[in-house]
């Protein structure tokens, strides 16, 4: 361990192109199973975004500090990446510390994000296979979006598969 962080865990993505790269907006999920923030950590229980706790001083110290130094090392080593970057950030005081580093979009928290683009995501993805992402923006709704994970009696430790989800009768939507 190299050194106990205390803060609110946040999501942040990009898409690279081996040189630059396009931000999404902002998630955060939920891990705990349990209502309160209680129980075992899963996979996500949920996610929202934005985040609020990823201010834009918060989000261009990532740009700066975690995303861009990442991508100029892996193509200072000869694997210029080109594809999505999932970083999991831990704000602590108001600057964030990376806690991992995916090659994937999240989920939940990316239920989140497709719930609030605008805009084509298809073009913005060739565009980074091509190594062609400079000046390619992707536009976001201003709308908050929330998902809520259901899972079966048990999750995350041993559980039946196959159960029906009941008592939907009065959610609305």
């Amino acid at each position: 361990v190299e050194e106990f962080l205390e803060g609110e865990e946040a999501s942040y993505f990009v898409i690279a192109d081996g040189r630059d790269f396009v931000p999404l907006a902002s998630a955060q999920d939920h891990k705990a199973v349990g209502e309160g923030d209680t129980g075992p950590n899963t996979g996500g229980m949920g996610a929202y975004s934005p985040a609020p706790v990823l201010t834009p001083d918060v989000e261009a110290a990532v740009q700066s500090s975690i995303v861009a130094p990442l991508l100029e090392g892996m193509a200072a080593e000869g694997c210029p990446y080109r594809g999505v970057v999932f970083a999991g950030i831990m704000v602590c005081d108001g600057a964030p510390k990376l806690l991992e580093v995916n090659v994937r979009f999240g989920d939940p928290e990316c239920q989140v994000l497709m719930s609030r683009l605008q805009s084509p995501l298809a073009p913005v993805l060739q565009a980074a296979c091509r190594g062609e992402l400079q000046g390619q923006t992707l536009q976001w709704s201003e709308d908050a979006a929330l998902v809520v994970v259901l899972a079966a009696k048990g999750y995350p430790g041993s559980y039946r598969t196959g159960t029906p989800i009941g008592g939907l009768e009065g959610v609305g939507g």
